[in-house]
């Protein structure tokens, strides 16, 4: 249920104000420091931010698509790590519970992931498994009262901090995605560990790293669905994803805008401000129309989610959109600063690293063209 206008303005110019008064200025330090302050965390918590998608009844905000779509949005004009910090309780941490999960599983867990006490990751990328993720090799064997899991998750989100995986393993012999299954493991049961985290291109602060299952013991009551249904899972949930990372993408995208519009005002070459020169200006028009495109886009097929449309196709669709969008606004503002563009106090290289990622994780550019076409030509056009 959406919340009433004055209550979601409110929230909006809420989370406004904290990106520009509380998290930009702190750009720079979490990039040198690979670390988010626990004091913004905190803040992030008592705002409610990780609960953002998560119903009332558990202690979360409840926000339609859209509305999380327009809060995504905002969060994209500062580094992406700060939205990273509570993402995976919004989405691909939380959602597979929120989709598929029963009353007992929901009551455990929600109000804790809403809240920001427990922290959330999804367990899908394997080292020889990317974007075929149907042929995941982490097996989940049934002894008759309990599961036994073993197998090693690759390149997962908050694995560093993370209390709670949901994790794609295979249950049968059936290949492909028909034998995969989906399971909630606490990071407190035996046999779970962590690998260090990554040495990334950027989004410093937001951690990635392996995790290891060897024979963890996991109660049959936490497995999420029934047996051969984790791909199903996996993948509504990250219809769900792309559309949250395309707002982001849109949200980062206007925020680089702003940052050419407010140099290129300032810096003289020629005798003129460079926002005069109509090369300058050429940029600045594509950067602008494919960001207005590229918000048209999300809204609309968030709205479409929320009224029960199949937008699968749309879905995917907005994301290889925004997100290959997003890199070619960050390479124009590169252009558009010149040799600042590549100095680190500008910040400007800083986002052009961030935002490369986008075009990988939930779902390659790659692969989310393969579903546009698959769809389009389900459609029948």
């Amino acid at each position: 249920m959406a919340l009433d206008p004055e209550t979601f303005d409110a929230l909006i110019e809420t989370v406004r104000r904290f990106v520009a008064e509380r998290l930009r200025p702190l750009e720079g330090a979490v990039e040198d420091a690979d670390a988010i302050p626990a004091d913004i965390v905190g803040e992030m918590r008592d705002m409610g931010l990780f609960g953002l998608s998560i119903a009332e009844d558990y202690g979360g905000l409840g926000l339609t698509m859209l509305e999380e779509a327009k809060v995504a949005i905002e969060l994209g004009r500062t580094t992406p790590a700060f939205r990273s910090t509570f993402g995976t309780n919004v989405g691909i941490g939380s959602q597979g519970l929120v989709m598929a999960g029963n009353a007992a599983q929901k009551d455990t867990w929600l109000p804790r992931i809403a809240s920001g006490e427990i922290i959330t990751s999804f367990a899908l990328t394997e080292p020889d498994v990317g974007s075929d993720s149907g042929a995941v090799k982490t097996r989940a064997t049934f002894d008759g009262q309990s599961y036994r899991l073993s197998g090693t998750k690759r390149y997962i989100t908050n694995a560093d901090k993370a209390d709670l995986f949901t994790v794609m393993a295979r249950t049968g012999d059936d290949p492909g995605a028909r034998g995969v299954s989906a399971f909630l493991v606490p990071r407190a049961l035996a046999g779970v560990s962590v690998g260090e985290a990554e040495k990334k291109m950027g989004q410093k602060g937001a951690k990635v790293a392996d995790v290891h299952f060897d024979d963890v013991v996991v109660p049959v009551e936490n497995r999420l669905g029934a047996e051969g249904e984790g791909f199903k899972i996996a993948m509504r949930v990250l219809d769900r994803g792309r559309l949250h990372i395309s707002a982001v993408c849109v949200g980062v995208a206007e925020r680089l805008i702003a940052d050419c519009v407010a140099y290129a005002t300032e810096r003289k070459q020629f005798g003129k401000p460079i926002a005069e020169h109509q090369l300058i200006q050429a940029m600045i028009a594509d950067s602008k129309t494919e960001a207005l495109a590229a918000r048209a886009l999300v809204l609309e097929t968030a709205a479409g989610k929320d009224a029960g449309k199949d937008v699968v196709m749309e879905s995917a669709a907005a994301k290889y959109y925004a997100s290959e969008m997003v890199g070619r606004v960050a390479d124009r503002a590169v252009q558009i600063f010149g040799g600042a563009g590549y100095i680190a106090d500008y910040g400007i290289e800083r986002l052009y690293r961030d935002v490369r990622l986008f075009r990988i994780y939930e779902g390659t550019s790659q692969i989310q063209q393969l579903i546009i076409a698959r769809e389009t030509i389900k459609r029948g056009g």
